[in-house]
């Protein structure tokens, strides 16, 4: 089973647990450095996360773990409405896997989508 690392809805929980953020390994598992822009995301540097997941270089451009951290991207830059769509085409992707959240967890890319969507859509329920 494929396993990547990314930093999935776990914004939130970095704040939580951020000493166990020193035990995770770093960067991407399974693809190449940079494919999933998650050292861009953890860094904040978003204009680069976008870059390296827009990109797709090496990547399928229909994988799960790729749409979660471009939703993650668009969201952070407040592309709310493309972030949803993200999340929505990893739910709905004939593909899904395990992956390692920033914080360690484990958790299919199906489950880590509907998580994403639903802090969305309770973000903007409390407007």
């Amino acid at each position: 089973m494929k396993m990547a690392k990314m930093l999935g809805f776990a914004t939130g929980l970095l704040i939580a647990t951020t000493p166990t953020l020193a035990e995770a390994p770093e960067g991407e598992i399974g693809y190449a450095k940079g494919s999933l822009g998650y050292d861009a995301l953890v860094a904040g540097d978003n204009q680069t996360a976008l870059a390296q997941l827009e990109a797709a270089d090496g990547v399928s451009a229909n994988d799960p773990a790729r749409f979660i951290n471009l939703g993650q991207a668009y969201l952070r830059i407040g592309r709310t409405g493309d972030a949803a769509k993200m999340f929505m085409a990893a739910i709905n992707s004939n593909r899904s896997f395990d992956l390692i959240l920033a914080d360690g967890t484990v958790i299919n890319s199906r489950e880590a989508a509907k998580l994403a969507l639903h802090k969305i859509n309770n973000t903007l329920a409390a407007r």
